[in-house]
């Protein structure tokens, strides 16, 4: 639906890379009723085909709205304190053992009200906004009980309307098993099939539910009750997979037609096959390979040579990717896992968007939605090789214009 204050907006002389291609010249774009409704050469404009449209902006780069489809938001407290340890010496591993990592921010959230969820969470969803993102996806995961996996996704829900962007929620209730299940995971599972995906799918706060499927995680048996509890609420999957290892996670959830499958450092290529017979999306989250200081590469070649659409996200959270700031995503995405820039951008667009199911989404194309960024740069690889904030010139969210500088 486009937004009540929607105009007829034109841009003249700009260079438009639509999610997947760069146009081959300077383009015209006219935006009516919240989509794209013309794209012309600049050479072959005719004014009179935007007759009466407010001419919005000239020149610069522009690209869809960036997509963020692996989030982690909404959660209270901070881990800095296992980032210095992890600096000296522990891993990541050693620190969830210990009851650290996941398990520390869980109590925090759970000892925090919606209201201060909230207060918390916009800061860093405002960082994304003020990057260039127009569609984000927001996990649960850090309440791990019926009470707090439904009190995070009414925030993530409640964030959509306190500023102008898309928000889509997973519910990931199999993150980390809780203290009072230590001894009982089977049991967990139970819980996370019979009383929380039920109630969030009756609620409608989740649009999709994830796994951790790993050592410190859960298994790929614990796993597949999760899914197939979450197909039959008419929920979409994705699963964290192949991060530390290689359990067969992601062939499992293409199996069951996931989305995505996140991370896949270690990712074999049974496993990419798997993801190409399916459709599924392969998330990469350079964020978090920086800051754990990972050295398995996620295996992009093979990827490639499958034809497997690669997504990029920021994996923002409290413990191993706390940045929020997707173009040093489309940055690390290049220097470390070595894609090319249009293939980063196309990871923060297109591919991200069908990440999260919504294939309309990241496209500047005739009847695309109309969610778009104007940049001050002169090549859309500009953005991929240069970490520099206050590049965004608009925002347009729903063919409204919703930051301007």
């Amino acid at each position: 639906m486009a937004h009540p204050q929607s105009k007829r907006l034109l841009w003249r002389n700009t260079t438009v890379f639509d999610g997947l291609d760069q146009q081959p010249e300077p383009m015209a774009v006219l935006v009516e009723q919240g989509q794209i409704a013309g794209l012309w050469p600049e050479s072959q404009f005719d004014p009179a085909l935007a007759a009466g449209a407010e001419e919005a902006g000239h020149g610069g780069v522009m690209t869809p709205g960036l997509v963020d489809c692996h989030t982690h938001l909404v959660y209270a407290g901070d881990r800095a304190a296992e980032f210095e340890q992890r600096l000296e010496g522990v891993s990541y591993e050693a620190i969830a053992r210990a009851g650290g990592g996941i398990l520390s921010t869980v109590r925090a959230t759970r000892a925090a009200s919606e209201a201060q969820l909230i207060s918390a969470s916009l800061p860093r969803l405002d960082a994304l906004l003020a990057d260039g993102v127009t569609t984000v996806e927001i996990k649960s995961g850090y309440g791990l009980t019926l009470d707090d996996e439904l009190k995070m996704l009414r925030v993530a829900r409640r964030l959509a309307t306190l500023r102008p962007v898309r928000v889509t929620t997973t519910l990931l209730g199999a993150h980390a098993l809780p203290a009072e299940y230590a001894d009982d995971a089977d049991g967990y599972i139970d819980l996370v099939c019979t009383q929380i995906i039920p109630a969030a799918s009756a609620q409608g706060l989740a649009d999709a539910v994830d796994v951790f499927c790993e050592g410190i995680g859960f298994s790929t048996a614990q796993c597949e009750r999760v899914f197939q509890a979450a197909i039959s609420h008419g929920l979409a999957i994705k699963a964290h997979a192949e991060q530390l290892s290689n359990l067969g996670g992601s062939a499992l959830a293409a199996h069951y037609g996931a989305l995505s499958v996140d991370h896949i450092e270690y990712l074999d290529e049974s496993g990419v096959q798997a993801l190409a017979d399916a459709g599924t999306i392969a998330v990469l989250l350079p964020g978090a390979f920086h800051v754990l200081r990972e050295t398995r590469l996620p295996p992009i070649d093979l990827l490639r040579r499958y034809g497997v659409p690669m997504a990029v996200a920021s994996d923002a959270n409290p413990g191993t990717s706390p940045l929020c700031m997707p173009t040093l995503m489309a940055n690390l995405a290049c220097t470390l896992f070595r894609l090319t820039p249009r293939e980063a951008l196309a990871g923060m667009t297109a591919h991200a968007a069908r990440a999260l199911g919504r294939p309309e989404l990241g496209r500047i194309a005739i009847g695309a939605t109309a969610d778009l960024c104007l940049w001050d740069i002169q090549h859309p690889a500009e953005l991929a090789y240069a970490v520099q904030a206050g590049r965004l010139r608009q925002r347009v969210f729903n063919g409204v214009i919703s930051h301007a500088r």
